[in-house]
């Protein structure tokens, strides 16, 4: 396979990947985070840095609104509940050092 052809799959299953985070908000960051290690913040992060790796200017916001589909206020408000006492211990026990 050629090197545009590797490129342009990986961009078209990550745009898939978006929309169906975007399709599924039932599905909590917390979740994500304790059952893969990464979330929509992180998609959106590593967005930005890539962005920023070929010289393009993108905020935080922006980008975070890209991997949304809105702005992250509004997706928040819409959509992100509390973390349960459970989620929040899977989270931490997750995410220790060391």
């Amino acid at each position: 396979m050629d090197k545009q052809t590797q490129t342009e799959l990986e961009a078209a299953a990550f745009r898939t990947l978006v929309e169906h985070l975007r399709k599924r908000t039932d599905v909590q960051n917390i979740d994500l985070m304790n059952l893969a290690g990464f979330c929509r913040n992180c998609l959106s992060k590593w967005y930005r840095a890539a962005a920023t790796e070929k010289g393009v200017d993108i905020s935080d916001d922006k980008a975070r609104e890209i991997v949304y589909g809105m702005p992250y206020s509004e997706w928040k408000a819409k959509h992100q509940k509390g973390a349960s006492p459970e989620q929040a211990q899977a989270f931490a026990q997750s995410h220790k050092h060391g």
